[in-house]
C-alpha cells in the first residue's frame, strides 16, 4: 500500500510549461517586421545627391556640379564683395576701373548702379566690343543705342525718341488746347518706356550669372543748360503716329 500511494503522488519537481519562450515569440517576430528607418531614407537622399553631382561634373562643360547653376555664394568675387559692403564711387574713381590697369576689375554703372563685368574681359575689357560702356555710367547710350555721342548718364530730352510724329495735315484741324493735351500724354508714355529701358538693362546686369551690382555712383552733378539734342539714330527711331494706328 505504501508503494502505491507513493506511485500516486505528483512530483512538485517536474517541468513547468514554458511559458515565457512563447510569450516572448510574438515580440520578436514584431521587431522584425518593422518599417525603413528614417536613417534609411537619408542614405537613399545622400546617395541620389552625390549620383546626380557627379553625373553633373562629367556631362556639363563648365565641369560643375551642380548642373551649371553657380549661386552667389559660391563666388568668391561676389561674396569678398557682399562682405565688405556696397561700393561707392565718384565718375573720376569709376574711370579706374576701366578695364586698363589688369590688378582692378572691370565696371560698368547703368543708372547709377555699379555692376562688376570682370566675368567677360573679351566683350568689356580693353579691345572689347563693348568697353566704351566700362568705366562710366552710360544710361543714355543704353536707351539710344548711341554708342559714340551718348556715353552719358544725362537722360534729359530721351524720351523724344519715343514721342509720335504726328502729320502735320492732321495737326491743323486741332486746337491749341488739343494740342497740349496730346503731347502731354505722349510724353508721359515716352518717360515711361524710358523707365522701362534702364530698368532692362539694370535687371540684365544684376541677373546676370557672371556679373552682379558692386555699389553706387555718388557725387555725380546734375546735368545743367540745354538739353541734349536727340541723337540721329534714336530720331530714325520715333515712330509715326499713323503707324501706330494702322499696325
Amino acid at each position: 500500500m505504501s508503494e502505491l500511494r507513493q506511485r500516486q503522488t505528483p512530483s512538485s519537481s517536474g517541468p513547468k510549461p514554458d511559458t515565457d519562450s512563447h510569450s516572448s515569440r510574438p515580440q520578436g517576430r514584431h521587431n522584425e517586421r518593422r518599417g525603413i528607418s528614417v536613417l534609411d531614407i537619408l542614405r537613399v537622399l545622400v546617395t541620389l545627391v552625390v549620383a546626380s553631382c557627379g553625373l553633373s561634373y562629367y556631362m556639363t562643360s563648365s565641369e560643375s556640379l551642380l548642373w551649371g547653376y553657380r549661386p552667389w555664394f559660391t563666388r568668391w568675387p561676389e561674396v569678398s564683395r557682399y562682405l565688405q559692403g556696397p561700393l561707392l564711387l565718384t565718375p573720376d574713381q569709376l574711370a579706374l576701373y576701366d578695364g586698363s590697369d589688369p590688378a582692378r576689375p572691370i565696371y560698368l554703372a547703368v543708372n547709377g548702379s555699379i555692376f562688376d563685368v570682370s566675368a567677360n574681359p573679351l566683350v568689356y575689357g580693353p579691345g572689347g566690343h563693348y568697353s566704351f560702356f566700362t568705366g562710366k555710367d552710360a544710361t543714355r547710350a543704353f536707351v539710344t543705342g548711341c554708342f559714340e555721342e551718348d556715353l552719358t548718364p544725362d537722360l534729359r530730352g530721351v524720351e523724344e525718341m519715343f514721342m509720335p510724329i504726328d502729320d502735320s495735315e492732321e495737326l491743323q484741324t486741332l486746337s491749341s488746347g488739343e494740342k497740349k493735351i496730346r503731347r502731354e500724354q505722349d510724353r508721359r508714355l515716352a518717360m515711361a518706356r524710358v523707365r522701362q529701358q534702364v530698368q532692362h538693362w539694370q535687371n540684365f546686369f544684376r541677373n546676370h550669372k557672371k556679373y552682379f551690382e558692386v555699389g553706387k555712383v555718388v557725387g555725380m552733378e546734375v546735368e545743367k543748360g540745354e538739353k541734349r539734342e536727340l541723337c540721329q539714330a534714336a530720331k530714325q527711331q520715333r515712330p509715326k503716329r499713323k503707324d501706330m494706328r494702322h499696325p
